[in-house]
């Protein structure tokens, strides 16, 4: 029995995740589609939505400084669930797993028809059949996972490293812009700052730092993790928050607001103005690329998460066991089903209302997550001042940004979560603790 477990700990230990691994699956699930689709949403806001983009960099790095600590403290696996579950107990435990599993696999949905839309623009024949082939690549990116986490962690460092191609072109064309006087000439008429839209837009905008907490998920299979996690996930959120905001600023004051919101794809034109109509195309295609990286990352915390529940005892059993592979497929393949049935119920939906309909719904859900994990670093990290400092505005800050997803979402989320708890009872009575 114990040279099998030793042999299983070696096994995993040679697929372990280095310090660039790390980094990719934080840089990577943070940029996925909201860099891309955002400008056009933020853009009726006017400053509000640049004011809405330092709200949520200020709240996600705090977040980030959080889950930093907390890993160096609890270096094991779980992330969310395991610092609730070792707070407050099992309860709360398995609220924060089932919200931060909630938020996982149905938001891989919404990504996956983010992939699809950028895709559309250089193969319009997609647009039909968005849903089925959203499907398609969830599933192919289950496989990936399957085939285990070396080649999950390859993929993403791949995927990260063209991503930031045209983020880094609008950057450089901006900066080009403001030295040179060159450039288009824009005067966006003001818009009044508004507490109620500037919170509207922080909870938009926190759909590019879902993920910061990525690498805690996966933990023991980090190498030196308590070194490697806080640092992965305190330079990923910030190095993607600067980005962020010089992308999104450089686009909101460069270009007509109303061009911005009518547009379907803001990067794509904002560098066509230099290099031609022509570069949608390529951008688009970068733009699914983008998508794919983060899909890949949450897929393998889609199956990661159900298993470090398992493994807690608040998830039945059947979800720990792993293939010769260290991989917990089962988890990958229900977690994959879940995506299919929640993105083909609304197949009839446009890909536009699909995306914002599953975004919304999974950011909501999520949020309980993040809050129940602000509070336990107050409770864990007694010694730490800057830590519990970090976890009270952190608390606020998320239920800040619930008030501004509005009653709808938040109704929905409710109902997910709801469905969670026959789970927790089935487990708790032992009916569902056999292999």
């Amino acid at each position: 029995m114990q040279q099998r477990e030793d042999h299983a700990d070696a096994r995993r230990s040679s697929g372990a995740i280095g310090f660039l691994g790390a980094l990719a699956l934080v840089m990577g699930n943070l940029i996925g589609s909201g860099i891309y689709l955002l400008p056009a949403t933020l853009a009726p806001l006017g400053g509000n939505g640049t004011l809405g983009w330092l709200a949520t960099i200020a709240g996600s790095l705090c977040l980030a400084f959080v889950f930093a600590r907390l890993a160096r403290a609890v270096p094991g696996a779980g992330g969310p669930y395991a610092y609730a579950d070792l707070a407050f107990g099992p309860r709360i435990g398995f609220a924060a797993a089932w919200s931060y599993w909630t938020l996982v696999w149905a938001g891989n949905g919404a990504i996956a028809v983010a992939a699809v839309s950028a895709l559309s623009v250089a193969i319009p024949a997609l647009t039909p059949h968005a849903a089925i082939v959203a499907v398609a690549l969830v599933w192919a990116m289950v496989l990936v996972n399957i085939a285990g986490v070396g080649a999950a962690a390859r993929v993403q460092v791949v995927t990260m490293a063209l991503k930031l191609l045209p983020l880094g072109a609008v950057v450089l064309l901006a900066g080009y812009w403001m030295v040179a006087g060159g450039g288009p000439a824009v005067r966006n008429p003001a818009i009044a700052i508004d507490a109620r839209a500037v919170a509207g837009a922080a909870a938009l905008t926190f759909w590019g730092f879902l993920g910061l907490e990525s690498a805690t998920v996966p933990a023991d299979r980090v190498r030196d993790a308590a070194r490697t996690v806080p640092r992965a996930t305190l330079i990923g959120t910030a190095a993607v928050g600067l980005i962020y905001l010089a992308v999104s600023s450089a686009i909101t004051y460069m270009m007509p607001r109303a061009a911005i919101a009518a547009s379907p794809a803001p990067i794509a034109d904002f560098l066509g103005v230099a290099f031609g109509a022509g570069v949608a195309q390529v951008v688009a295609l970068f733009a699914a690329v983008s998508a794919l990286g983060a899909l890949n990352g949450f897929v393998l915390l889609q199956g990661e998460v159900p298993r470090a529940m398992a493994k807690g005892g608040v998830f039945p059993r059947w979800f720990a066991q792993e293939s010769a592979r260290g991989v917990p497929v089962r988890a990958h393949v229900l977690a994959g089903a879940m995506v299919t049935a929640v993105t083909l119920a609304n197949y009839t939906r446009g890909m536009g209302d699909l995306f914002a309909f599953v975004a919304a719904v999974s950011l909501a859900a999520g949020m309980l997550a993040y809050f129940v994990s602000a509070v336990a670093a107050v409770k864990l990290l007694a010694r730490d001042t800057p830590a519990r400092i970090a976890g009270v505005v952190s608390a606020g800050f998320v239920a800040w940004l619930s008030w501004g997803l509005g009653v709808e979402a938040n109704g929905w989320a409710l109902v997910l979560l709801l469905a969670g708890v026959p789970v927790y009872l089935i487990v708790r009575r032992g009916g569902a603790s056999a292999r």
